[in-house]
């Protein structure tokens, strides 16, 4: 009875930190989409074009999708660590080593295999934290 507990628990956890995810995402890709001047300054500076934002809001909002879907969830977490991965790689390049945007996109990352790893026992079977 304990164990079906404490997984009921994991679950739930790792919903609330996958829903923190999507959430994130879906309002990075909509601002990106909807209302690019908000975040042109920011494109500037790390070198992007603005007219990015009509191929990355796209792409931002399918990881969401692929990330929040239970069957595709892998696939999603994946290409999400991409996406973070690179928006990190543009503060390095930029000089502006442990920077907000870089510190959130890290947490962003470490938050979505975290959820996915509560929310998904094969997960868990492939990479046992404890045996």
């Amino acid at each position: 009875m304990t164990e079906t507990m404490t997984l009921q628990r994991a679950l739930w956890a790792g919903r609330a930190m996958s829903a923190l995810v999507v959430i994130a995402l879906l309002a990075d890709g909509i601002i990106q989409l909807f209302v690019p001047a908000q975040i042109a300054g920011m494109l500037q500076e790390t070198g992007f074009a603005m007219d990015l934002t009509r191929v990355v809001g796209p792409i931002v909002l399918a990881c969401a999708l692929l990330y929040a879907i239970p069957a595709t969830s892998v696939l999603g977490a994946i290409l999400v660590t991409g996406y973070l991965g690179g928006a990190i790689c543009a503060h390095v390049r930029m000089g502006e080593l442990g920077s907000p945007p870089e510190i959130i996109s890290l947490f962003l990352g470490a938050l979505t295999w975290a959820g996915l790893y509560a929310r998904n026992s094969r997960i868990r079977a492939l990479l046992p934290l404890v045996r």
